[in-house]
């Protein structure tokens, strides 16, 4: 569970993003926002909602739109960023929390990796014959195990060797991250 979620994908740029540029507080802040968006992808996940992102669905050509457009998104934000000058540094965030904790909610909502890596890891722990307390349990353990890995790659980013590597090249790795976001978002329809 723990390689997937730290494979690269939205949540890991995103979350590393954020706290390299705005520092631990504002990762933490992302990185319960993702663990928030791991409960719904668990909780359909255990629901036996697998068939919400089956080829079949409907649904899943809405949720391909969807995520590829966030992502873009994304990647568009990041790179006007470039233009502003303001320097990379913690900020003050009373203003601004339920921003960072809201871009990383919406980011794991709308990764289509995130649900069905968690509906393929949880379908062999349902079924008529496993104990009912099995599926909360297993909920609890993808969300809580997300949220304390997150933020402590949240607080690793800020290693002050690497974080001065950051401030040094922080416009060439937006660059790289808005390209990887793009290419993620143009991944999604070719996985069908």
């Amino acid at each position: 569970m723990a390689l997937g979620q730290f494979s690269p994908g939205p949540d890991m740029l995103l979350l590393t993003k954020i706290s390299l540029q705005y520092g631990a507080r504002a990762g933490c802040l992302a990185a319960c926002g993702v663990a928030t968006g791991l409960s719904v992808h668990s909780a359909i996940a255990l629901t036996g909602g697998a068939w919400l992102f089956s080829y079949q669905s409907p649904l899943l050509w809405w949720a391909k739109c969807a995520a590829s457009i966030y992502l873009i998104y994304l990647a568009v934000t990041i790179l006007f960023s470039l233009t502003k000058n303001n320097p990379s540094a913690e900020v003050d965030l009373r203003g601004v929390r339920s921003h960072f904790y809201l871009r990383g909610f919406i980011c794991n909502l709308l990764n289509p990796k995130a649900a069905l890596f968690l509906t393929s890891m949880c379908a062999p722990f349902l079924g008529p014959t496993k104990p009912p307390s099995q599926a909360p349990i297993l909920g609890l353990i993808i969300v809580v195990q997300g949220a304390v890995l997150w933020m402590l790659w949240a607080r690793l980013l800020q290693w002050r060797p690497l974080r001065d590597f950051y401030h040094r090249a922080e416009n060439k790795i937006s660059i790289v991250f808005a390209t990887m976001l793009i290419l993620l978002a143009c991944q999604i329809w070719r996985s069908q």
